[in-house]
Formats: C-alpha cells, sequence, structure tokens
C-alpha cells in the first residue's frame, strides 16, 4: 500500500520540469543555509528514498552525513511543494519579443522619449556650430517669417471666429418659422448660401507670408467644418422635433421611419440601412416606435440635454473651443481643468513651434536655396536629375522630423490644451497611425476629427442618393480639395499637385488591397513609410 502510494507521488514528481542535476555543494555552507531557512524533511521520505532511487539522483548510504541527508530532504521538498529554490532561480516559459509581430506589448514609451532627447541634441548641436560659424547660437531667416503680419493675423483670426456666430440666429430663425424659412425648406439652401459666402469672404491668397497664410487656411477650414456640422445637425433636429409635434395628431401627419442623423462612431456599412430593417415592422408598431426614434433622436447621447435647450450662445461658444468638428448636444467631461496640464502641453506648443524652426532654419531653407541656385545654371537633364535626386535625398530626414512636429503639435498638445481647457473627455485624437497599411487606413487614423467629419457630413451624407464607391469618390475629392488648399498657400500657386496625391492613393489602396498583398502587413507598412518619407520630400 505505502509502495502504491509512492508510485503515485514519484509519477506527479516525474510530470514536473526540473533543472539538471547537480553536484552537492560545501557541506558546511548547506548546512548552514538549512538552518536559516527551516526546511523540514517530508514525513516518511527518508525511509523511503533510502530504498528506492527516484531515478533523478543517487541513493544515500545509511551512513550518510545529516549535510547530506538535509540537501536532499531539500531536493524532496522542492519537488513535491515547488518552493522557491535557496538560489534564486529563472522562470522560462514560451514568450515571444516585444517587437515580434505576435507580441501584444503596446507600451514603447521610451522610445517617445528618445525622439525628444535626439532632439535635444540636435539642437544643441546646431546651437554649437552657428556660435563657431556665426557667433550667434540661431539664425533669424525663419524667424522673420513666424513674427511677420502677427497683428493682421491676430485681428483678422479674431473677427472670423467671431462671424461664425451668425450660425445661432439663423437656427432660431429656422426653428421659429413656420413659412418657407423652415429649414426643410429653403433653410438648408440659405444656410448652405450663407457658408460658401463666409468662405469666400476671407480670402486664401493674402499677401502674407506662407507660414501665416497656412495658419489662417488651416483655421478657416476647421471653423467652415464646424459651422457645417453645427448647422446641418440642428437643422436636422428642428425638423426632427416637427415631425413629433405633428404626430400628436397623427391623422394628418408623416409615418415614414425616421432618419437617424449617422454619429462618429456609426460603422460605414451600415448607414442608410436602419430605414431598409423598418420598412418590414407591422404597420401597428409604426406610430409609437416612430415616436421614440424620434424623441431619443432629440436627446443627447448622455441623456441631459434634449433639443432646442442646446440652442444658447454659451453652448455655442463651448462647441467653438472643443477640439471637435462634430457637433453633439452634450460631450463626455473630465471634473475640473487640470492646470499643470494644461500648463505643460501649452509650454510643449511653443517648444515644438521652436524646434520646426530650427529644423526649418538649418536643414531645410539652406538645401532648397542651394538647389535653386544651382538649377539656374543647368542646361542638361541628367545634372538637372542629379541635382533634384541629392536635394530631395538631403530633404527627407529633416522633412520627416517636421512632419512628426507638427502632428505633435496640432494632435497631442493643441488640441489636447484645449481639450484640458474644456473639460472635455475625449481625447482620442488620433490612433496607431505609424502601423498604417495603407493610406485609407492612414487616412482614417492620423486624423480622427476630420475623419469623423467627412464620414458623418460627406460620406453619410451622400451614401443614401449614391453608391457606396460613389460617396468614397466624393470624401476623397472633398478631402484632396482640401489638401490642394493648403500646398496652394504655401506655393502661392494652384498647380494640383495636393490634388493629384490625395487621388493617387485610391489605384495604391486598390493594388494593395488585391490577394497578392493583402495581408502582408510588414510588407504594407514598409510601402507606407517609404512612400511618406519620399512623398514629404518630393
Amino acid at each position: 500500500m505505502a509502495h502504491s502510494s509512492f508510485s503515485e507521488q514519484s509519477a506527479e514528481l516525474d510530470n514536473v520540469l526540473r533543472p539538471r542535476p547537480i553536484k552537492p555543494g560545501n557541506p558546511m555552507v548547506l548546512r548552514t543555509q538549512v538552518q536559516e531557512v527551516g526546511l523540514k524533511p517530508l514525513n516518511g521520505i527518508e525511509a523511503l528514498h533510502s530504498e528506492i532511487s527516484s531515478g533523478r539522483s543517487t541513493p544515500l548510504p545509511p551512513d550518510a552525513p545529516p549535510s547530506v541527508k538535509s540537501i536532499s530532504s531539500a531536493r524532496k521538498q522542492v519537488r513535491a511543494q515547488q518552493k522557491q529554490r535557496l538560489f534564486p532561480s529563472i522562470d522560462y516559459a514560451a514568450r515571444v519579443s516585444h517587437f515580434d509581430r505576435r507580441s501584444d506589448y503596446r507600451d514603447f514609451r521610451g522610445f517617445f522619449v528618445l525622439f525628444w532627447i535626439g532632439l535635444a541634441i540636435m539642437v544643441l548641436t546646431t546651437m554649437l556650430r552657428n556660435i563657431k560659424d556665426t557667433g550667434y547660437p540661431l539664425r533669424v531667416r525663419v524667424w522673420a517669417l513666424l513674427t511677420a503680419n502677427t497683428w493682421q493675423l491676430g485681428l483678422s483670426d479674431l473677427a472670423m471666429v467671431v462671424s461664425t456666430g451668425l450660425c445661432l440666429p439663423l437656427q432660431l430663425v429656422f426653428r421659429r418659422s413656420n413659412s418657407w424659412l423652415r429649414w426643410s425648406d429653403f433653410g438648408m439652401a440659405i444656410q448652405s448660401f450663407f457658408q460658401l459666402a463666409w468662405a469666400a469672404f476671407w480670402p486664401f491668397m493674402l499677401n502674407w507670408t506662407w507660414t501665416a497664410q497656412v495658419f489662417f487656411t488651416l483655421h478657416t477650414l476647421v471653423l467652415l467644418m464646424k459651422m457645417h456640422s453645427y448647422s446641418f445637425y440642428n437643422g436636422h433636429l428642428s425638423t426632427t422635433e416637427r415631425r413629433l409635434s405633428a404626430l400628436d395628431k397623427p391623422e394628418n401627419a408623416s409615418t415614414a421611419a425616421a432618419v437617424r442623423y449617422p454619429s462618429s462612431s456609426t460603422d460605414l456599412s451600415n448607414i442608410n440601412t436602419e430605414t431598409e430593417k423598418k420598412k418590414h415592422e407591422d404597420d401597428k408598431e409604426i406610430l409609437s416606435r416612430l415616436r421614440e426614434d424620434l424623441a431619443l433622436e432629440l436627446t443627447s447621447p448622455l441623456g441631459r440635454v434634449t433639443y432646442p435647450q442646446n440652442l444658447t450662445p454659451i453652448n455655442y461658444i463651448d462647441y467653438i473651443l472643443c477640439p471637435t468638428l462634430c457637433y453633439e448636444l452634450e460631450y463626455p467631461r473630465t471634473e475640473k481643468i487640470q492646470w499643470v496640464e494644461l500648463s505643460w502641453k501649452t509650454l510643449a506648443v511653443f517648444g515644438c513651434i521652436f524646434l520646426l524652426t530650427i529644423t526649418s532654419e538649418e536643414f531645410i531653407v539652406p538645401v532648397l536655396h542651394d538647389s535653386a541656385l544651382r538649377l539656374d545654371g543647368v542646361d542638361s537633364l541628367s545634372e538637372m536629375g542629379l541635382i533634384l535626386a541629392e536635394s530631395i535625398s538631403l530633404l527627407l530626414f529633416p522633412f520627416m522630423v517636421t512632419f512628426l512636429l507638427v502632428f505633435l503639435v496640432i494632435f497631442e498638445y493643441v488640441l489636447g490644451a484645449f481639450a484640458e481647457l474644456t473639460c472635455f473627455a475625449d481625447r482620442h485624437f488620433y490612433s496607431d497611425w505609424w502601423n498604417s497599411c495603407d493610406w485609407l487606413e492612414f487616412s482614417r487614423e492620423w486624423n480622427i476629427p476630420v475623419h469623423h467629419f467627412l464620414r458623418r457630413h460627406v460620406y453619410g451624407a451622400s451614401r443614401p442618393h449614391v453608391s457606396r464607391n460613389m460617396a468614397t469618390l466624393i470624401t476623397f475629392l472633398v478631402s484632396a480639395f482640401g489638401h490642394e488648399l493648403v500646398m496652394g498657400c504655401i506655393t502661392k500657386k494652384l498647380r494640383g499637385y495636393g490634388f493629384l496625391a490625395q487621388m493617387m492613393q485610391l489605384p495604391i489602396v486598390a493594388l494593395q488591397r488585391t490577394k497578392f498583398v493583402r495581408g502582408r502587413r510588414l510588407f504594407n507598412n514598409i510601402c507606407f513609410w517609404i512612400s511618406m518619407i519620399l512623398g514629404l520630400a518630393m
């Protein structure tokens, strides 16, 4: 019976992976360790190991010294109870490295710190070189661009922001009107005409420096999108409110299914499908279901605000300051402003602008100036191509650093500062676009506020009238027009480079989604970064 119990215990111990047996060490040292730790022999284990070997160690003789018996007892105890060894052991398991494609590890903040340390080294070496060459730590060519037209830019931008407030009284007129000024009649056309006139009133081709012009153009486009979202969403709600009120006398009211305004989280494949599902409902349930849908559409997602309670100046000012392009009745909020965080992000904005200035002064402007001088006296196409190739190669790294700094200053620090100032809780302004495998994925993840606007107000608005592919094409056309506008402000000419580069993404995406390329994430990510770096320099 004892032999059977020992056989079962031996079978259990054989299933435990153990290290290779080692020779006993110094008996005096081991005896001291045993006394300090206080290991006790297992009940009955001494008698058993003298009769039967475990197969992994030599049986002890009857006259073995106490130190050797203590070592044998410790081995048996560790094997049986899996306690920690006297000497620190290493736990090995089947694991992958952090950079392995199968790894779930996502915390690479150390590389973010390394990025800033590298930029600090770049600034330090640049300042030392300038002191050696000119006696001054910094140059002033790009600083002159940043400080030019400051007052004109500030006053024009302030007037432009204030002028957007005309959307609020227009919405109040559209809601209260019982004639042709209703949103569903001529209200939408009036609002559209106002937006076009507003955009034309603030000219894009002013006689300013390109830095001031780019800022003013980008802010104009941002405010235009904000106005459009605010007006068209509230116009939709005014029509919804009229339909709900008309159902108090259902005999003369329309019982067509409610059209829900697509939110920023609505999946593209689900747009314009809710109406089709409701066509198959029982006629008896239509009226009650319609009232419920209309009332739900007039209530905020958090349930604390109902249209038209939002049509106030305070609500509009708050929306203008919030870092979002899509209007909602209510947004999730934090409890209070973290002033330390706000100060840190504000300081980071000016720090990034300083780094952008250094990068432009030292690594971009000299290359462009030198290449322009060399191209003036060149007639040979081969020599011209060599100069262009050399200039592009010298601009690869500076433009990549510039792109990363622009991304950080906008999406991490400027939007983060406004989110902190307004207690805006949703800080998801970008996703892991650096892992993108095609340009569609990049466009969705690197600028989430604009992506939400295009999906909601361009794709979602055109999808009920055209096919999915045509709606995608319309969305790309609108985005390409915006990119060309910004490029035109920089070069002072509309040559179509930005528009062409944007539209060229469609055939590239179609190629990357073929069965020969689709699924090769590493290869597609390499192609994405190569095209990104080359495209910026070219």
